[in-house]
C-alpha cells in the first residue's frame, strides 16, 4: 500500500487537515516545516485520523520529504489546533467494516503515514500542545523529539479500554522509548483501570516527552528548544532501555496477571497488546508494524471492539439526548437551590451546584454544628481548587459567596429547586418534604436523592405531588457521571423537564427511570452482588467466585462492597428483598459484617486486599457446601443478571437495553469492551438461554453477520 492510499470504507469523515507552514528557526538553525493537525472545528470536536485525513497527512509529509532532500527545510514539526494535539483514529467507520481485509487496510494506512514521518531525512519534532490519545500519541512517538505542555489534561493509549490495541506503532515505539514496564502501564494497566489518563507532567516524567513547557508560550518555547537541539546546544538525554530478556518477560508476566484479574481473559485485547510489547524487544520496525496490522485486523473483526464502540456511542450520543425526556422548552429556570442535609453527600451536591450551575445554594440541617461542617466542607474544596491553580482568587471568593447554611428552611422560600439528601427512610423523607412544602413556592421542584425509595409514595401526602421527582446521584458526586431521574405517578412534564435541564447543567448523564425499587443501577448491582454473595455463602471460595465474574465490574465484588460500604449494601439488598422477593438474596454474612462494624470483607496490606480474619472466623458455614467452578459461577451470575434485565425492560423501569447499558457504564463502571452488560449477555448466549431472545439485534454491538 502506498502512503497516499486510504481504506475504501465509506462514512462521513470529519477530515483532519495537515497544512504546513515555514517557520524561520532562531539562531540560524534554518527553516522548519510546521504541520498543524486541524479538523477546522473547536476543541469540542478533537482531531482524529480517518482515511482522507491520513491521505492528506501523507501528501504533506511527502512534500516535506521533497523539500528536505532539496535543502529547503532543516526540520519538520507537528502540532495541533488549540487545546488538542490529536486523539487517534476515526473509529466511526469501523461499524461499516465487514471483512478482515478491510480491517487490515485501515491498519496499514496508519502505519504507512506514520512511517513516512519516521523516514524523513531531517529531524522531526512533536509539539504536544493539548490532549493526545491513540494515534495522536503514536504520531508523536514517530517523531525524533517531543515537547509537551504542562497544561495538557490527557495523554493516553486507551485502545484496550475499547477492545483494541495501539496499532499504529504504539506497542512497538513506546516500550523502546520508556521500557516495557512503563509502556505496559500506559498500554494495559491504565486502560483497564477505568481508562486512566496521564497529565502532561506525568507523561514527561514517564519519559514520553523530552521536555515540558508552560502552556502560555508553549509553541514559541518549543520552537526555540528545537532550534537549540538543531544547533547542537541542547543534548537530549534519555534513560537507557534494558535489553535484558528477563526484564521484559517479568514486565509482561505482571501485565498478564493484571489483565487476568481485570478481565479473566474475557477480552483478547490486553493479551494481544502484551504480546506485541514483548516482541518489540527484538523485532524490527517493519516486522513489528506487520504484527500490529494482524492484531488490529483480528480485533476490528471481533465483537469486543464492536461492543466497545457501542458503549462509546452511548456515552457520546445517547447520553446527550436522554430517551423519554420531555420537551426542554417546558423546563423552568433554576436561579437558586436549596439542599436539605449537610452531610457528606449533601455537601458534595452543594459543591457541584455552585461549580456547575453557578447559583446560590442554601444548606440546612438539624443543628448549627452540622450546618457549619457542611458549609466548611464546601469552603475546603474551594480552597483545594485555589491551591492547585484550578481557579483564581476572585473565582474562589465568588464560589464561597454562593453557599450559605441555616438550621431553618425559611431560606428555601425563593428557591427554584430543593434537593434532599437525608437518611434513606421513607418516613423521614415524607416529613422533610412536608416541611419544605410549607415554605417553598408551588412551582418549586422537589428532588429526592433517594437510592431506592418510591417517589410516588414519597409525594403521596403533599399538596403538590406533581412537582416531586427522584434525583439519584452516585458517590462520589463530583466523579460519577450518572444521574437517574425518576418521575412519580403524578410528576408533571414541567417538573421532569426542569430536572433534566438541571441535570444537564450539572454535566451529568441523565437517564429516565421508572419508579421502582432501587431503580436501574442499584437494582442490577443488587442482583449481581446478591447472587455473588449467595454463591460464596453456599461454599464456593471467594477467589474462585471472583475469577468467575472478573471483567464485569471495575473491581471484584467484595472490593466494591468496601467502597460502597456494608451498611448501604445491606440496606439496598434488604429493600430489594422486601419489594421483589427471594431472588434478591440477603447474605447473613453481610449482616454479620455490619453488626461487627467492619468496613468490608478485606483488610488492605501494602495496597493489596487480604480477607479479614475476624470476619472469616465469624462467617456462617454452609451445612452442605456447594463449590462451583469458575465457569459455573460465571454462568449462574450472568444468568440472573439476564433475568433481571428482561424483567426491568418488561416492567418499563428502563426505556431500552441501551439505557441499562449506559446506566451500568456511567453509574457502576461496567466495562466498555462488554458494551455495559447486554452485549456481553448476547455474545455469550446467556440472553437466549435465560430469556429466549437477544437484547440487541445482531450487528448493533457485534460484528454484522
Amino acid at each position: 500500500m502506498t502512503t497516499t492510499a486510504a481504506p475504501t470504507t465509506a462514512h462521513d469523515e470529519v477530515v483532519t487537515h495537515a497544512p504546513a507552514q515555514d517557520v524561520t528557526l532562531p539562531g540560524g538553525a534554518g527553516t522548519m516545516a510546521l504541520i498543524t493537525l486541524d479538523n477546522g472545528l473547536d476543541h469540542t470536536r478533537p482531531s482524529t485520523f480517518g482515511p482522507q485525513g491520513l491521505a492528506e497527512l501523507s501528501q504533506t509529509v511527502a512534500e516535506a520529504r521533497r523539500r528536505a532532500e532539496a535543502g529547503e527545510i532543516q526540520a519538520v514539526g507537528i502540532t495541533g489546533k488549540p487545546f488538542v494535539f490529536a486523539v487517534g483514529a476515526d473509529l466511526s467507520g469501523v461499524p461499516h467494516v465487514t471483512s478482515r481485509d478491510e480491517a487490515r487496510e485501515i491498519a496499514r494506512a496508519g502505519h504507512a503515514a506514520f512511517a513516512a514521518v519516521m523516514d524523513l531525512p531531517v529531524p522531526t519534532f512533536a509539539f504536544v500542545n493539548g490532549a493526545a490519545m491513540g494515534g495522536g500519541v503514536e504520531i508523536a512517538l514517530a517523531c525524533d523529539y517531543r515537547t509537551i505542555s504542562a497544561g495538557v489534561p490527557a495523554i493516553a493509549l486507551p485502545e484496550v479500554f475499547l477492545g483494541l490495541v495501539p496499532g499504529w506503532g504504539g506497542c512497538y515505539l513506546l516500550p523502546r522509548l520508556v521500557g516495557p514496564e512503563a509502556a505496559l502501564r500506559v498500554v494495559v494497566e491504565n486502560p483497564l483501570s477505568q481508562n486512566r489518563m496521564l497529565s502532561g507532567p506525568q507523561a514527561a516524567k514517564l519519559g514520553m516527552a523530552d521536555t515540558l513547557f508552560a502552556p502560555v508560550d508553549f509553541l514559541e518555547d518549543s520552537i526555540r528548544w528545537a532550534a537549540s537541539v538543531l544547533r547542537g546546544e541542547t543534548t537530549v538525554e534519555r534513560a537507557p532501555v534494558s535489553e535484558d530478556e528477563g526484564v521484559w518477560a517479568a514486565a509482561c508476566d505482571a501485565a498478564r496477571a493484571l489483565a487476568d484479574a481485570k478481565t479473566s481473559r474475557t477480552s483478547p485485547a490486553p493479551y494481544r497488546a502484551i504480546d506485541l510489547v514483548q516482541a518489540a524487544r527484538t523485532a524490527g520496525r517493519d516486522e513489528a508494524f506487520a504484527a500490529e496490522d494482524e492484531a488490529l485486523s483480528d480485533l476490528v473483526m471481533g465483537d469486543e471492539l464492536r461492543a466497545g464502540l457501542y458503549a462509546f456511542d452511548l456515552v457520546q450520543k445517547r447520553a446527550k439526548r436522554p430517551a423519554g425526556a420531555p420537551d426542554k422548552a417546558l423546563a423552568r429556570p433554576v436561579g437558586k437551590v436549596g439542599i436539605v442535609g449537610a452531610g457528606l453527600m449533601a455537601s458534595q451536591l452543594a459543591m457541584l451546584v455552585i461549580r456547575s450551575l453557578k447559583v446560590p445554594v442554601v444548606m440546612t440541617d438539624l443543628d448549627q454544628d452540622r450546618v457549619d461542617k457542611g458549609v466548611g466542607y464546601v469552603h475546603a474544596e474551594i480552597e483545594k481548587s485555589l491551591a492547585k491553580g484550578k481557579i483564581s482568587q476572585d473565582k474562589a471568593n465568588q464560589l464561597r459567596g454562593l453557599v450559605t447554611g441555616s438550621t431553618s428552611k425559611d431560606g428555601f422560600a425563593d428557591a427554584d429547586l430543593v434537593i434532599e439528601a437525608v437518611f434513606e427512610e421513607i418516613s423521614v423523607k415524607k416529613q422533610v418534604w412536608a416541611e419544605v412544602e410549607a415554605v417553598v413556592r408551588p412551582e418549586c421542584v422537589l428532588a429526592s436523592n433517594t437510592s431506592s425509595l418510591s417517589i410516588t409514595e414519597m409525594a403521596a401526602d403533599l399538596e403538590h405531588p406533581e412537582r416531586v421527582v427522584g434525583f439519584h446521584f452516585f458517590n462520589p458526586v463530583a466523579v460519577m457521571p450518572l444521574l437517574e431521574i425518576i418521575p412519580g405517578e403524578r410528576t408533571d412534564d414541567a417538573t421532569l423537564a426542569t430536572a433534566f435541564a438541571a441535570g444537564k447543567g450539572l454535566k451529568k448523564t441523565c437517564i429516565l427511570v421508572g419508579d421502582s425499587p432501587s431503580f436501574i443501577t442499584n437494582r442490577l448491582l443488587g442482583r449481581f452482588m446478591g447472587e455473588f454473595s449467595r454463591v460464596v455463602d453456599e461454599g464456593t471460595p471467594v477467589e474462585v467466585a471472583e475469577r468467575g465474574v472478573a471483567g464485569l465490574a471495575p473491581m471484584p465484588p467484595f472490593v466494591l462492597l468496601g467502597l460502597v460500604g456494608p451498611p448501604i449494601a445491606l440496606h439496598n439488598s434488604e429493600t430489594l428483598h422486601r419489594a421483589l422477593g427471594d431472588r434478591f438474596y440477603v447474605s447473613p454474612n453481610l449482616q454479620t459484617m455490619v453488626e461487627m462494624k467492619k468496613p468490608g470483607y478485606y483488610l488492605w496490606q501494602d495496597g493489596k486486599p487480604v480477607a479479614d480474619p475476624e470476619l472469616l472466623a465469624a462467617q456462617v458455614a454452609p451445612e452442605q457446601p456447594v463449590e462451583l467452578t469458575v465457569e459455573q459461577v460465571r454462568e449462574r451470575v450472568l444468568g440472573v443478571i439476564a433475568e433481571e434485565v428482561r424483567l426491568m425492560l418488561d416492567e418499563g423501569v428502563a426505556q431500552a437495553p441501551m439505557d441499562i447499558d449506559l446506566a451500568m457504564i456511567t453509574g457502576a463502571g461496567f466495562q466498555f469492551w462488554n458494551g455495559g452488560i447486554t452485549p456481553l449477555l448476547d455474545r455469550e448466549g446467556v440472553s437466549e438461554r435465560v430469556t429466549g431472545q437477544r437484547f440487541l439485534a445482531p450487528g448493533v454491538a457485534s460484528v454484522p453477520a
